[in-house]
Formats: structure tokens, C-alpha cells, sequence
């Protein structure tokens, strides 16, 4: 793939993998991106996964011929994207790696060496001259490690965005973008808003054409869209008008609640209503349906005295990225002393710039009138 004249693509498609760092569902697989710029000096962006070593000095050697890369810029230190500097460095004796003083101290403890005799450390500002065009380093701290940075070259006008911009899913796959980016972020990046925020920052300050990141498809079209969703994820903003509904179940009496629930709230006008059964849905979607829209139900019975297991685990996958700027409502089921709101609420103590619904539902084993008049005045409340 060409990205422009001078810069060549020479990543990887991984079908083999089935969970993205152990825990994300990828069923159309990952991309490992990494990149050559063909210049008087020649610079290859980062490495692939130890899976793919022969492939990916390959694609390099198909791109390159007989000519020898002066430097492999390494942005960030995850093992899918630096597993094969050692290998890279054995291929190519004469060239040096350039990265930022952490990823360094990283590169000791994933390998035993710093590669101090062949190394180039560079930070905030630094540049490297390649002949007609210098590539400018720009630090990018937790997005989503504390050694990333991003580069620029101020030629094609590239970012090159490490994992920043980045997403699910192989390249030989066509698939929407912003449902597996929404996912890829919130689940990797989203407890480092602020970091993202700061970087975005930095980016808005260059003259940006292309995006190449190190998952996903190079962005050439249009950036302003995606940098305005990375600017309302990080800044755990509002993307989409509508109403989550996040449930556990254990006889089917709440899931029957919930099913009226989304049947009210549809006919009050709700415009989305996303229903995420916790038990049985790929928890990082139900996750990210979290942080896309503005208000969530959280609906699950009480269980020894505190909420089922499935909810509690997903309040917790909420808190620790930062949930705020929500409103969130409640349903509770119980047979003889239901808690579970009270255990929810507790749980979202320290989340900030939250509204809780003046309604909520209680329901003591089944469905009767008092609970379905809650029901009504939730779906009226959210949805006037």
C-alpha cells in the first residue's frame, strides 16, 4: 500500500487472534500497522507482533530492495508493536533505534538491553532530519502508555499517531469505523481522557493531512470527523441522543421489566434505546454503549445483599475509565429486602457531573401495577 509516493505501508493482518489483549472480542481479527518513509535517509515506523516477524521483514524487503533503513522509530513499547526490534536490529546491523527515554528502560526489561551503542533518544520537539523533510517527535503520555509518542512529517504532512486514532478489526476487512474505533478507545484509552485532550491539543497545532496509526486504516479523508469524535470521547462528552438500558437477570422477572422499560421509553419518542443483557453481550459493547449516549438504566437484582455479579463487574469497568457528565437511573429487584440501588449508587460515589433520575423502579420478585406506573414515569422522565 502507498500511502504517498515516499511512504509505504508494510504492516500485518493477524486472523489468528481471537481476544485483543486477552480480553476484547475481535472477530474480524487486528491490524499491525507499521510504515517506511523512503527518503535520503530511510526510517521505518515500528515494529509488528512476534507472530508475524517473517512476514512483516518481508514486506520490508519488498518495499526497500537492497537498500538499508537508517533508523526504526519505535513510538510505543506494547509487545504487538515492538516485539520485533531485536529482529529488526539483527536484519539491519548499521541501523539505530529511535524512541523516547522510557520506552529505552522498557526495551531493557522486555529484552535485557537498551540498545545504548544504537540508540537515539529523542523527546517533546526533537526532530530527525531524513534529508527533504524532518519527522518532529511529540510526547504522548498514558494514551496509552507512559513512553508513547507520536511523530510528524512535516513533508506529506502525516501524523503518525501510535495507538491514538486506532481501532479493531484487520485491514482486509471493510467494516463502520467508528463503532470498532468507539470500542477500541473506550476499552484500551478511556480512563486517559485528559491525556487524550492534551494531545489533541498538540495535533491541533500541525498542518495534518493524514493519520496513520498503529491499528486500523490510515485516515485521509475528512479528519476533521474523527478528530471530533476523539475530542467528545476524551472529553467524555455526549455522542448520540438515546437511553441504555444495562440489565442482569436470574428467573426472567426483571429481563420482562426491562423488556417494558424499552417498550415506554420507545413510545415516548426515546430516539435509541440500547438494551446490553450483562450476563450474555460482549461486555466491552455494553461498555461502550455507556459512554456513547447520554443516560443509562441500570437494572439487576439484589444478590447476597449487594447487586449480580455481571453488574457489578460492569459498574466497575465504568468507574475506572472516569464515567461522568451522565444521567442514570435505577432498577432493583428483590424478593424480600431489595438493596441493589442503594449498592449501585455506592458504587458511583466519586463519578463526577452525574444526574440520578427523580424516578426508579423497584420491583419485589414480579411485575405488578405500582411497579409498571414506575416504569411509565421513568420512560416519561427520560424521555420529555
Amino acid at each position: 500500500m502507498n500511502i504517498t509516493d515516499t511512504v509505504k505501508y508494510v504492516g500485518v493482518n493477524d486472523h489468528q487472534i481471537d481476544l485483543f489483549e486477552g480480553q476484547y472480542i475481535v472477530p474480524n481479527g487486528m491490524a499491525y500497522n507499521s510504515y517506511v518513509i523512503i527518503d535520503e535517509k530511510i526510517a521505518v515506523m515500528d515494529s509488528v507482533d512476534a507472530n508475524f516477524t517473517n512476514e512483516w521483514l518481508n514486506n520490508i524487503k519488498a518495499v526497500l530492495g537492497d537498500k538499508q533503513p537508517d533508523y526504526l522509530v519505535v513510538q510505543h513499547m506494547e509487545p504487538d508493536h515492538s516485539a520485533n526490534i531485536d529482529n529488526f536490529l539483527k536484519a539491519y546491523p548499521d541501523a539505530q533505534v529511535v524512541s523516547s527515554k522510557i520506552a529505552f528502560q522498557m526495551m531493557n526489561q522486555f529484552f535485557g538491553t537498551d540498545y545504548t551503542d544504537r540508540r537515539i533518544i529523542v523527546g517533546e520537539g526533537d526532530t530527525l532530519d531524513l534529508g527533504s523533510r524532518a519527522l518532529t517527535f511529540y510526547t504522548a503520555p498514558m494514551v496509552h502508555w507512559p513512553e508513547v509518542i507520536v511523530t510528524y512529517d512535516n513533508k506529506d504532512k502525516i501524523l503518525f499517531s501510535a495507538d491514538g486514532f486506532g481501532k479493531f478489526g484487520a485491514l482486509d476487512i471493510e467494516e463502520d469505523w467508528a463503532c470498532e474505533a468507539r470500542r477500541y478507545y473506550v476499552g484500551i484509552v478511556g480512563k486517559y481522557g485528559v491525556q487524550t485532550q492534551a494531545l489533541l491539543k498538540k495535533a491541533a497545532t500541525l498542518d495534518i493531512e493524514k493519520i496513520c496509526p498503529l491499528h486500523g486504516p490510515v485516515l485521509t479523508e475528512n479528519l476533521g470527523y474523527y478528530i471530533d469524535l476523539y475530542n467528545t470521547w476524551s472529553s467524555y462528552g455526549v455522542e448520540s441522543e438515546g437511553v441504555v438500558i444495562a440489565y442482569t437477570s436470574v428467573y426472567g422477572n426483571t429481563k420482562k421489566a426491562v423488556e417494558l422499560l424499552e417498550e415506554k421509553l420507545k413510545e415516548n419518542g426515546c430516539p435509541k434505546v440500547a438494551v446490553n443483557d450483562l450476563a450474555r453481550c460482549d461486555m466491552a459493547e455494553a461498555v461502550e454503549d455507556a459512554f456513547r449516549y447520554g443516560k443509562i438504566i441500570l437494572a439487576t437484582t439484589t444478590y447476597n445483599s449487594d447487586v449480580f455479579p455481571f453488574m457489578r463487574t460492569f459498574i466497575e469497568e465504568l468507574t475506572e475509565r472516569g464515567y461522568k457528565n451522565r444521567t442514570i437511573a435505577f432498577m432493583e429487584n428483590g424478593s424480600w429486602a431489595p438493596t441493589a440501588k442503594n449498592v449501585m449508587k455506592r458504587m458511583l460515589e466519586n463519578s463526577k457531573n452525574i444526574t440520578y433520575a427523580e424516578n426508579n423502579v423497584t420491583i419485589k420478585s414480579t411485575l405488578n401495577d405500582a411497579s409498571r406506573k414506575q416504569i411509565e414515569a421513568l420512560a416519561k422522565e427520560l424521555c420529555k
